[in-house]
């Protein structure tokens, strides 16, 4: 029970696939107190039930570019706990045309829509939560390899989570004052729904499986644990860090 007490807000679960649906149930079992958000009305009947199954006392949508919900979301954390001890950002996004093309050939529009839902968006949730965070917290982003490295068919993401990273080590320093830590957990891929949108991505986790030393996927209850580490108590000392866990996988260049 290492979070036991500790209130956090987990934004990205889509269906009990998602990294961040793996992320909220242990942090749930190690004690967390969980404010879970869905994206729309579409979305609304896919996370509820998992929410409920956390025993989330805030459960609410949240569509990042709304700024009205987004609003809504961090008064009703004030008033419900007036205080926040992590956020996990755990949301991705790029129009088809954009993902499926060549980065030199996406679309401004596409690209703009990208880095605001995927990167920009753990700003403004950045920006909300410093003023619960009264006596320090922990902030987690969900990155990939291919911000680092080029990965066929990851193409406009690619630019778009290199941000997310540079983004994560500039909060660190600007909040570290305050106690606050950001770090960036860069899984290798899990199938997810948002990542059965890459092009042959079934083939890219059997190419990670076999060349990674451990020649094994991890699941979303892997990342999990070490998400639950990295908001608790044990990981003071880390921030500004980008962290694989892709079973050895990203060492091999």
């Amino acid at each position: 029970m290492e979070l036991q007490g500790k209130k956090g807000l987990v934004v990205g679960i889509a269906n009990d696939q998602s990294i961040a649906w793996g992320c909220a149930r242990v942090f749930r079992e190690q004690g967390a107190e969980l404010a879970i958000t869905y994206q729309n009305d579409k979305a609304e009947p896919h996370v509820r039930p998992l929410a409920e199954r956390l025993q989330a006392p805030i459960i609410m949508p949240l569509d990042v570019r709304d700024e009205q919900q987004h609003e809504a979301l961090f008064n009703a954390i004030q008033e419900r706990w007036g205080r926040l001890d992590f956020v996990v950002h755990s949301i991705a996004f790029a129009p088809k045309n954009d993902l499926h093309g060549r980065v030199t050939d996406s679309s401004l529009q596409g690209f703009l829509l990208a880095m605001d839902v995927s990167c920009h968006s753990l700003i403004r949730l950045v920006r909300s939560a410093e003023p619960l965070m009264k006596d320090g917290g922990a902030v987690l982003a969900m990155s990939y390899y291919g911000a680092q490295r080029v990965v066929t068919n990851y193409n406009i993401m690619g630019p778009v989570k290199a941000a997310l990273e540079a983004v994560v080590r500039y909060q660190a320093v600007e909040l570290g004052g305050a106690g606050i830590r950001v770090n960036a957990l860069s899984p290798g891929p899990v199938k997810t729904r948002a990542a059965s949108g890459l092009k042959d991505f079934d083939e890219l986790m059997r190419k990670a499986a076999e060349k990674a030393p451990l020649h094994q996927l991890l699941t979303a209850e892997q990342i999990g644990e070490t998400a639950a580490f990295l908001v608790s108590d044990r990981a003071t000392s880390l921030s500004g860090q980008v962290i694989h866990i892709d079973g050895g996988y990203n060492i091999l260049g």
